[in-house]
């Protein structure tokens, strides 16, 4: 009685689990997530398509379920009654005074009825258990039914697998800002020396100033520890709401900073797990060509209240700390392309891409470490601060939350009131 009740919560519990491992709804190759800018994925039809498709086998199977349930309860019914007759009969034959082998026989029908009984109860048990699940996947099959409902009705329009992308384009965003474009988002750029255009993020204020956003880390979700190519090409993905997370491309990032003749300001912009934030702007921003394989360089320390960590920072260790962590002339390293200046691999020991000195004093392609606070024995075996670092904020094993990296020219970069209307909550990092 009691193995179609197992085998069909199986087959419930196969659904589900097979569901819960899709990766998108729609499974149309066509969205597969990768390092492609400018893609969304899935789109809110697929999620309903996909809900629907399996709403009726999921429904059929809980009515089957429904029925099996009942006729075993039913049979429980019977069961019961027969035992409640047998144990009268055999307390009847107790009290009868003429004992007989007919008695001692029924007193042995009675051992066995009432371990027959406790096998009911259990069977009882487990029938309430399930009565239980099924109640808590019809619950469940009511939200979701609501859920395909609304997500229908956002696919009253015909879905659309590529993101919105602005239609302005200029050299930069502050170009595209001067053009009179007013909207955050997704735009086309191609600086001068640039053969193709290609896609950016533009952070563009209540002052018409346009912000080309070159890194963003917000959440952990887009592995940072990528090879000399991808650090090149730009991984992670851009997103028109700006919440994803990226690395816009080493070339890209030499293309937007050498093709100008008015000095670019980087600007980077820094929240911490507990929510503070701060700010370091570095004027002459410039990273150079992939022969001399992307070094930074910066004219001078332009002001912040997170302080001047690209100079190096005094670990206390040796005398030499602050000068072997600088980073201003210092080439890009990568796990395949070891530039730096120690004599192990600090891009490798990090897990990262950046300007590694021996090691560094910031880092923001650093491991991203949820809560925010990690150990030596994290770090490694050779024990080096890994996370995302600004030592002249945090001291070492403490990674931050959120980071953000981005261009303006040096003429914009006070207008409007200053750095504070230039911070501009920047809670939302992102771009894919």
């Amino acid at each position: 009685m009691t193995l179609p009740r197992f085998t069909t919560a199986g087959v419930i519990f196969l659904l589900f689990s097979t569901s819960s491992a899709q990766i998108r709804g729609d499974n149309i190759a066509k969205c597969n997530m990768n390092d492609g800018f400018g893609k969304y994925c899935p789109t809110t039809c697929g999620v309903a398509d996909y809900m629907f498709r399996y709403l009726p086998g999921i429904s059929e199977d809980l009515t089957l379920m429904q029925d099996q349930l009942e006729t075993i309860a039913n049979l429980t019914v019977g069961a019961d009654e027969k035992i409640t007759y047998m144990r009268d009969s055999t307390t009847s034959a107790q009290k009868s005074s003429q004992p007989d082998p007919y008695y001692r026989k029924s007193s042995s029908m009675l051992d066995d009825v009432l371990r027959f009984e406790k096998t009911i109860l259990a069977q009882e048990q487990q029938m309430i258990e399930l009565q239980n699940l099924i109640s808590s996947n019809e619950r469940s099959m009511g939200e979701l039914k609501k859920l395909a409902l609304q997500l229908q009705q956002k696919c009253s329009e015909p879905c659309r697998d590529t993101v919105e992308i602005q239609p302005t384009t200029g050299t930069d965003c502050q170009d595209i800002a001067n053009k009179g474009a007013t909207t955050s988002g997704l735009y086309y750029v191609k600086p001068t020396n640039a053969q193709p255009q290609f896609l950016v993020y533009c952070e563009i204020d209540n002052f018409g100033r346009g912000f080309t956003v070159i890194q963003r880390r917000r959440d952990g979700s887009v592995d940072f520890f990528r090879d000399w190519t991808q650090y090149r090409e730009g991984f992670g993905y851009l997103s028109p709401d700006d919440t994803t997370e990226f690395w816009l491309g080493n070339e890209k990032i030499h293309l937007l900073t050498t093709s100008s003749a008015i000095p670019t300001v980087l600007r980077i912009e820094l929240v911490d797990w507990e929510g503070s934030k701060k700010y370091a702007d570095y004027n002459m921003f410039r990273i150079g060509s992939e022969a001399d394989m992307y070094r930074l360089t910066y004219g001078y320390y332009f002001g912040g209240d997170a302080g001047d960590a690209f100079d190096g920072f005094d670990l206390g260790d040796d005398p030499s700390d602050k000068f072997h962590t600088s980073h201003n002339g210092m080439q890009f390293s990568t796990h395949d392309k070891d530039n730096d200046k120690y004599s192990g691999n600090c891009a490798q020991q990090d897990g990262s891409g950046w300007w590694m000195n021996r090691c560094h004093a910031a880092h923001l392609n650093g491991k991203y470490y949820q809560g925010g606070r990690y150990t030596e024995k994290d770090a490694g075996e050779y024990g080096f601060d890994n996370g995302i670092t600004w030592l002249t904020w945090h001291s070492r094993w403490y990674s931050l939350k959120e980071t953000t990296m981005k261009l303006i020219p040096v003429s914009r970069i006070s207008a409007g009131g200053g750095q504070q209307a230039g911070v501009k909550q920047f809670g939302g990092l992102g771009d894919a």
